[in-house]
């Protein structure tokens, strides 16, 4: 994660009430508003709504349908968002918070006011939820717990350290204590980062997985290979948080997927950050991200030294031709029936710019020939359902929170349309711009 503004670009929204409210303001969470007049992809699977209306009180959906249906209780409050689309808010399945600003990270850093202008950070972009993914600690538990309660920025889950052990007996302790610091899931590392280092044993592996499975705890694997992926599968691991890079995935693996509805995350912006900075990239001309960019972050990532480093790097040329097998893999994936939720591991000291790299990150899914329906349906209901949150995140229907996107232009027509973002809703609270 990089050291990126907080303070966004206000985009003005001309969003008139249709009582007697001027502009669009910010409810109270305890009060009934009700948003009359926008198309509506809930999430569902359902065909957009159009016109649409959503009531919600204290932080949740009460009524969402066909404004020819829906009652707008008498006394709420109307904001009028005709010509406007709403969304479930993003949810980054694999992203992290913690202790990075710009490109350095540092313990002192690791603050529950920094966490929470990372969160804000990742709301300002339309990501209303964040599961990070490792590196976790007693603040980021803190952060989580206040928001579970009184969410003002993007939620927070949690898994604490990443696993790790030289034997299964301390792998089930570090399992143990987070199971017993309340961790949301547990997250381990199977792999040699290109042979740079020792990979964790299956002895290892089977024991923290056995060890959360008794906790009640799922568990999620960093890997690369496509044989690990296989047998952290049979093993009984329960979410698969990066891409196969290695080769092509097959018949078997798509049967252990599916066989336990185990979803993939693809993190392609994790392989794009590995070899982007070579060059002067496009995207720092966009708009949409140079609004939250700290200016001296971009100078040091275009320094000659630096983009000589990058161009004659081993690791990111291998990064660089593997994304192109995970591109090929996510959407052989797809076709085959496997659940996809969308992540980024954005949030390391690597260029990896919260908020913004989940678009991009939906722009490659869309390059690997997924659709824009494909897509957001994988960065909300299906991650929600992957992360066992299905009914109360991702979707806009009654009981579930409200937290949702409004978008000037239809991202399920072009996905490019997700940066015509105009607001952000977290528990019925307008939280960006």
């Amino acid at each position: 994660m990089t050291k990126q503004k907080l303070t966004a670009t206000t985009v003005t929204l001309l969003l008139g009430a249709l009582a007697t409210t001027a502009t669009l303001q910010t409810p109270s969470t305890t009060r009934t508003v009700a948003f009359v007049g926008a198309k509506l992809f809930d999430g569902t699977g359902a065909a957009l709504v159009d016109p649409a209306t959503i009531v919600v009180s204290n932080g949740k959906i009460d009524q969402v349908g066909s404004s020819s249906t829906i009652k707008v209780p008498s006394g709420a409050e109307r904001l009028d968002v005709s010509g406007k689309i709403i969304t479930p808010g993003l949810i980054n399945a694999h992203g992290h918070v913690g202790d990075t600003v710009g490109l350095q990270s540092d313990p002192k850093f690791y603050t529950a006011e920094h966490i929470r202008r990372q969160l804000q950070l990742y709301a300002s972009y339309g990501v209303t939820t964040v599961f990070s993914l490792g590196g976790d600690r007693e603040h980021g538990f803190s952060v989580r717990d206040a928001l579970s309660k009184q969410p003002d920025t993007a939620r927070l889950f949690v898994a604490g350290d990443v696993i790790t052990g030289k034997t299964p007996e301390e792998a089930r302790a570090s399992v143990y204590r987070m199971a017993d610091l309340k961790a949301d899931i547990i997250k381990i590392r199977v792999d040699d980062n290109l042979g740079a280092s020792t990979k964790m044993a299956p002895e290892v592996y089977r024991a923290v997985i056995d060890a959360a499975h008794q906790r009640g705890l799922r568990v999620a694997a960093h890997i690369f290979y496509l044989d690990d992926a296989k047998a952290l599968l049979k093993a009984g691991v329960d979410f698969i948080a990066h891409s196969v890079r290695d080769k092509e995935v097959d018949a078997e693996l798509m049967a252990l997927l599916k066989q336990r509805d185990v979803c993939v995350c693809p993190t392609l912006t994790r392989e794009v950050s590995t070899f982007v900075y070579e060059t002067r990239p496009a995207f720092f001309d966009d708009p949409f991200f140079l609004r939250s960019v700290d200016a001296k972050v971009l100078a040091e990532l275009t320094q000659l030294e630096r983009q000589e480093r990058y161009r004659t790097s081993k690791s990111g040329q291998a990064y660089k031709a593997a994304l192109k097998v995970a591109s090929r893999n996510l959407k052989a994936l797809v076709d085959g029936g496997v659940r996809i939720a969308m992540g980024t591991d954005t949030g390391a000291p690597t260029g990896r710019f919260q908020g913004y790299f989940e678009h991009m990150e939906l722009q490659l899914m869309s390059d690997a020939g997924l659709t824009p329906r494909q897509i957001i349906t994988a960065a909300t209901s299906d991650a929600a359902r992957c992360l066992k949150m299905e009914g109360r995140l991702g979707t806009l229907q009654p009981g579930a929170a409200a937290d949702f996107v409004v978008f000037g232009s239809n991202p399920i027509e072009n996905i490019r349309h997700t940066r015509t973002l105009e607001s952000v809703w977290i528990g019925g609270r307008r939280v960006s711009p």
